[in-house]
């Protein structure tokens, strides 16, 4: 059977899968041309995750406080029953906007991640507006392009060098890191962590945090001074680059050089070996979720258009269209949209009623972990969770209903960083129901007759593709189909690439992206990236593998009296964490890290007691996760 991995991963794997002996086996669809027949290490353990004897098996409800633990077994009937009956109570006392279904991407099948949104369209209730991830990217990638689809990654073929900006792409895009060394690409890393990419590439640029969109705009600046840029292109195809020009002209390479921490040298090295050698860049996804990322992502997007890319950027492939799935024309009314950094808030102000959680773990992804808590115990909110594993955000829940996973149902998936929809086909049937197949049982409870909710997922399946162009019957037989190439416009004001962004005056900022320096009440700058073998909370319970330590600079670990193993607390206005240090020169002077999103049910802390859910509103409410600071001291 053709599988596709449906987690919140770059690759997207083609996989084959097959029941033998009653054992889900796995390998890597050798067809595929990105993914190429090899699995990530978290790949690799899919039947481990598949077969784990913790997922839940019936529906339970809480009989003791939230978080406890204390639920009874109940049979779907009943589950099902109640939670319908407190839909309808809560509309008619409240009505429907006090509904809000919380989900996200931690099942990316097209019909699992969005037909259930079916329901609560036609319900009117309120929708999530989506800040967590890559929201501050998106929106300045369209102030530049008018988009955020960049360049398709089979391109690299034709490049000469990559340059890995804010990702670690080792650990969280394997196969394209493969692809970009198959075809002998030389590698670069501009990060502030000297993480394993960065280990790996041909030439690393440590940079401090906050600092990308002045060393972005400073390479513009040599590159400009000298004469470097593809002057036909930028004559024809870029808006606002004199006064571009003018901007970065006035911009020390010295100022540049003191708050980057690199040399002048290595600044005016890499602006021209960069216009040289035409390289693209791969802009991540974490170091835009800070106060200064958005402003961050504008700066970098330029540069590629400098030497002369149409699209120089990877960032974003989505490439199809999926609204027929969400089915949005339910609607009677304009939904509510509720910024996702903001879900304590509104249980706070007692805005949400009920809460319905699908593909999430918030009680473990979200940022003020203990100001959320608080508000789901102190709020008369009905919880409802739909999930594989008893979860943090389960365990808060009035009713946990069993969920299936992707190998016990049919499903496609698209990528964001290659141009391919996969197949995913069941493959055996264990527990818990999907998504789709409970949207349609909470339907027929209500007494909805709209046929809308009662569509199969293979008539869905077969819709979407054919709204998009593409072959059922290729899918079928290949397991993969490839999306046509977009038309390769700039969608903006002017319809060029925009150096002076007329999107971004509007949303109340500057034309160019600015520089700004941040810091808090404590003194360390605290990130939290994902792990390699987790998916932010996904695979902790079922894998084992975890980094839970803070490594903290040899430096700063000194001036506080801590060693090597030592137990230590990290702490600021929010909460605290115990855990032992970790003493590296990888994680430069004023900055520590800890992994994101563990489950505090397993490990007792959580990253997140600790991050900010300050939002950066101009960037559409995005998240702030690494504006957070700290301190530390030995235990």
């Amino acid at each position: 059977m053709f599988s596709a991995c449906m987690r919140d991963c770059y690759d997207t794997c083609s996989m084959v899968s097959e029941l033998k002996n009653g054992r889900l086996r796995v390998r890597g669809n050798p067809e595929h041309p990105i993914t190429a027949g090899f699995l990530c290490p978290k790949g690799a353990l899919l039947p481990k995750w598949f077969h784990s004897e913790e997922r839940l098996r019936k529906p339970l409800i809480r009989t003791g406080e939230r978080g406890s633990g204390k639920f009874r077994e109940a049979s779907w009937e009943e589950a099902i029953d109640l939670v319908a009956g407190k839909l309808r109570e809560i509309i008619a006392r409240h009505g429907s906007e006090s509904v809000l279904v919380y989900q996200y991407a931690g099942d990316r099948g097209v019909v699992n991640y969005a037909f259930p949104l079916r329901l609560f369209h036609y319900l009117n209730a309120s929708t999530l507006d989506y800040g967590i991830c890559d929201r501050a990217g998106q929106e300045a990638l369209k102030d530049v392009y008018g988009t955020a689809v960049g360049l398709d990654p089979e391109e690299l073929k034709n490049q000469r060098l990559i340059i890995y900006w804010g990702i670690n792409a080792f650990w969280t895009n394997l196969h394209g890191f493969t692809f970009a060394k198959k075809h002998g690409l030389e590698i670069w890393t501009v990060d502030v962590v000297r993480t394993e990419t960065a280990k790996r590439s041909h030439r690393f640029f440590q940079i401090k945090p906050d600092t990308d969109v002045l060393f972005a705009l400073g390479i513009a600046k040599v590159i400009i001074k000298e004469g470097l840029y593809d002057k036909a292109f930028v004559r024809g195809n870029v808006y606002g680059f004199e006064e571009f020009k003018n901007y970065v002209k006035r911009l020390s390479l010295d100022y540049v050089s003191k708050e980057t921490g690199l040399s002048v040298e290595d600044i005016e090295a890499f602006a021209r070996e960069y216009a040289e050698k035409r390289g693209v860049i791969h802009i991540g996804y974490g170091f835009q979720r800070s106060l200064a990322g958005g402003e961050a992502v504008r700066a970098i997007a330029m540069l590629p258009a400098l030497v002369g890319h149409r699209f120089g950027f990877i960032y974003d492939m989505k490439t199809i269209d999926k609204s027929y799935a969400e089915g949005a024309f339910l609607r009677t009314r304009p939904a509510r949209r509720i910024p996702q950094m903001k879900l304590a808030e509104y249980l706070e102000k007692g805005d949400v009623k009920f809460l319905y959680v699908y593909n999430s773990n918030p009680l473990a992804s979200l940022p003020n972990q203990n100001r959320l808590r608080r508000a789901l115990k102190e709020s008369d909110v009905f919880v409802v969770t739909h999930d594989i594993f008893l979860t943090d955000t389960a365990l808060y829940s009035d009713v946990v209903l069993p969920a299936n996973t992707f190998f016990e149902r049919l499903d496609i998936a698209d990528s964001y960083y290659h141009r391919y929809v996969a197949l995913n086909e069941p493959v055996a049937k264990l527990y818990g129901k999907g998504n789709s197949e409970v949207t349609r049982l909470l339907a027929r409870a209500l007494g909805i007759k709209n046929p809308h909710l009662y569509e199969s997922d293979e008539d869905v399946i077969r819709k979407i593709l054919e709204l998009n162009g593409l072959s059922w019957e290729e899918l079928k037989r290949k397991g993969f189909v490839r999306v046509p190439e977009r038309s390769g416009k700039w969608k903006t004001p002017s319809g060029k690439i925009e150096f002076f962004s007329r999107r971004a005056v509007e949303r109340g900022l500057s034309p160019f992206p600015e520089y700004r320096r941040f810091s808090g009440k404590y003194p360390l700058r605290l990130l939290t990236p994902t792990y390699r073998m987790t998916i932010t909370s996904q695979y902790h319970n079922t894998y084992g593998m975890i980094d839970p330590y803070l490594y903290i600079n040899p430096a700063d670990a000194r001036e506080r009296g801590i060693e090597e193993g030592d137990e230590v607390e990290v702490f600021n206005d929010r909460g605290r964490v115990r855990t032992r240090a970790k003493v590296s020169e990888d994680v430069p002077r004023g900055v520590v890290l800890l992994y994101k999103a563990f489950w505090v049910s397993l490990l007792g802390w959580n990253a997140n007691f600790l991050t900010t859910d300050e939002t950066v509103q101009n960037y559409g409410n995005a998240s702030a996760y690494h504006s957070t600071w700290v301190d530390v001291k030995k235990v």
